[in-house]
């Protein structure tokens, strides 16, 4: 499993400390202490070690697009298959699912870290091989960087990595990467979050092809699994390699334990479901509330054969929210943006359509310790002091919180003050109800989606915008053309749900720096321009203490929160699944940062046939 979170791209769930960082080659490369095990560990506490081995696991498609067109899932155009990335590419290093900051040897036998923390240099195991059967060597990994840092990849790559000077090959099995500046999280960038890939992936007649060009050539990976049977742009099955290089080590015992993961793609979610109600498949992740409270139902529920499972965990709850895009001039003003977010009514959705299933989100990074709340801290005052009128209105103020419908709040007071902050950013109601500025120009947003549920969520909004005389128009589009619009920012309103991470780094600068704002496909879906931003990314991500970087990540959120760039939906603190309990079964231990499907597609097996089955585990 790889260390990376993603919405198309990988960015880091670890960083390095290098303040504390070995000078000799280790097994492993913590954050803040010692890994949680040990030089000599056997196989990760949540794995079951004698996991049967066989079987196919049926899975569902977790993307939102109906089809894909390419193998590559490293470039900008285009769209690969479910799970292609975690199933086929491996790193140099792999984090474990019971601990948050620690990257494990996979590629790599050992990581070294020099005392100035400026290299990080790692030496690959004799053992570790590519599915073409070829030997995984330093120069494919100085490869992969150098290809994923050119313009035919994906520009997140540029981003995350933008610290690292270069790769080097010292020798056959040994590479080092520079870095620009001691960087606590960039011996884990370069460790976790850089696929490698064999050099000879796109080579056609002896000649190296552009890699935008790579598309529908089969990946040359190291990882467990190769493609299997495909239905070219329907379904794909990945067939687990019975000559995978890495099935002892300690990080991979008990995991890939299906011999084949097929994954069908539906083209909505009532077909989704009703496949899944006539056993078409062995475990879906359930994100509709109402399908979880009332139409999971029938016989094959009624037998025990398919069971709901709410599967805690300790995930950061992220920051699933309504992007505003401040490239656009109606968005401009945070007056505008403000009043937005108050006339979005959560408690009554979460009341009355979601069976209060969910939790509001707050901020950048709920549910962990960069989380800011209250007053500003010495320390994050030091950070946004300088930039003083620069910032955001309240930002050196007390932490604000989502607007509220419950208790001795109302909709009505919202909306009052809603029509307050217009009125003050020069917005007032004609005679005929509609809000025109005084150019006479009507506010009218177009909220963009690919989803068919988008609609039904955001119509309670739309109604309460109408009594400000603001209209908001939904514009439905296929995932091809949604993808197209969303990498040129050609959107007023999205909405997006991006997984947290306990340790922020360099991909929050893809998300809010000011250099991603202006960069097609980057993930500043906002527009953020912040010289204020930028300083305190840079001081997390070079942060020298675990108190740096938390007063540099709550300043940040403060930032973003006050600006009102983003307007907080809701958040789950389990995995909603439907699983089929007669042919799959997981461990007893389940891990508190759990990737949902992902941990099926890592440690859950088959269950075999009575005369064959001895493992019986985690099946209720």
């Amino acid at each position: 499993m790889r260390l990376t979170k993603s919405i198309s791209c990988p960015a880091l769930l670890v960083i390095g400390a290098l303040a504390c960082a070995p000078a000799w080659p280790a097994h492993a490369y913590a954050l803040w202490g010692k890994p949680r095990y040990a030089a000599d560990f056997r196989h990760f506490d949540y794995v079951n070690p004698d996991a049967p081995k066989g079987g196919t696991l049926r899975l569902v498609s977790n993307l939102r697009y109906s089809t894909f067109d390419k193998y590559n899932p490293f470039t900008l155009k285009g769209s690969p298959p479910a799970y292609l990335a975690d199933m086929m590419f491996e790193t140099l290093l792999t984090g474990s699912l019971d601990e948050t900051a620690t990257g494990y040897g996979l590629l790599a036998e050992d990581v070294d870290v020099p005392a100035d923390g400026m290299s990080a240099t790692f030496r690959l195991r004799r053992e570790a091989r590519f599915h073409n059967g070829k030997p995984v060597l330093a120069k494919d990994v100085k490869h992969s960087f150098d290809t994923l840092m050119s313009k035919y990849a994906a520009p997140s790559y540029k981003t995350i990595m933008a610290e690292v000077e270069d790769c080097e090959v010292l020798d056959e099995r040994t590479v080092r990467f520079r870095f620009r500046k001691p960087n606590r999280e960039l011996p884990l960038t370069v460790g976790g979050a850089l696929p490698i890939f064999s050099a000879d992936w796109g080579v056609e007649n002896g000649k190296a092809k552009p890699f935008d060009e790579v598309v529908t050539d089969i990946p040359i990976g190291s990882g467990p699994y190769k493609i299997g049977p495909v239905k070219f742009g329907k379904d794909i099955t990945y067939e687990r390699d019975p000559h995978y290089w890495g099935a002892g080590l300690p990080v991979r015992v008990g995991t890939a334990n299906f011999d084949r993961v097929a994954i069908k793609i539906y083209r909505d979610s009532t077909a989704r479901l009703e496949a899944l109600k006539a056993g078409e498949f062995d475990l879906m992740r359930i994100n509709s509330a109402g399908d979880w409270a009332r139409r999971l139902t029938g016989k094959r529920f009624d037998s025990g054969e398919l069971r709901k499972g709410q599967f805690e965990n300790r995930l950061p709850s992220g920051f699933q929210s309504f992007f505003l895009n401040t490239r656009r001039p109606l968005l401009e003003d945070v007056r505008v943006r403000e009043a937005l977010g108050l006339a979005f009514d959560y408690e009554w959705m979460n009341r009355q359509m979601f069976y209060g299933a969910y939790r509001r989100v707050h901020g950048l990074f709920g549910n962990t310790a960069c989380a800011a709340r209250g007053e500003p801290s010495a320390a994050e005052h030091a950070l946004l002091d300088p930039f003083g009128n620069e910032l955001p209105p309240g930002t050196l103020g007390p932490m604000i919180e989502p607007p509220r419908t419950d208790g001795d709040h109302s909709l009505r007071a919202n909306l009052r003050k809603a029509q307050q902050l217009l009125e003050e950013a020069g917005w007032a109601v004609d005679k005929d109800g509609v809000l025109r500025n005084a150019q006479g120009q009507p506010l009218v947003l177009e909220y963009l989606d690919s989803s068919e549920s988008g609609v039904k969520v955001v119509t309670p909004w739309m109604r309460n915008l109408e009594k400000l005389g603001i209209q908001l128009k939904v514009r439905m589009v296929d995932y091809a053309l949604y993808q197209q619009r969303l990498d040129k920012y050609d959107y007023d309103i999205i909405s997006l749900n991006i997984p947290g991470t306990p340790n922020p780094g360099q991909e929050y600068a893809e998300f809010f720096g000011s250099a991603a704002a202006d960069q097609e496909g980057s993930f500043n879906f906002v527009g953020l321009k912040s010289p204020a931003v930028d300083a305190v990314i840079k001081a997390m991500v070079g942060a020298k203490s675990e108190e740096g970087m938390l007063a540099a990540c709550r300043a940040l959120e403060r930032i973003v929160v006050h600006g009102h760039y983003l307007i907080p939906q809701w958040t789950s603190p389990t995995h909603r699944m439907v699983y089929n309990a007669w042919r799959v079964a997981y461990p007893d231990v389940i891990p508190p940062y759990s990737p949902g499907e992902l941990w099926a597609v890592y440690v859950w097996w088959a269950r075999m046939p009575p005369q064959t089955a001895h493992i019986q585990a985690g099946s209720s």
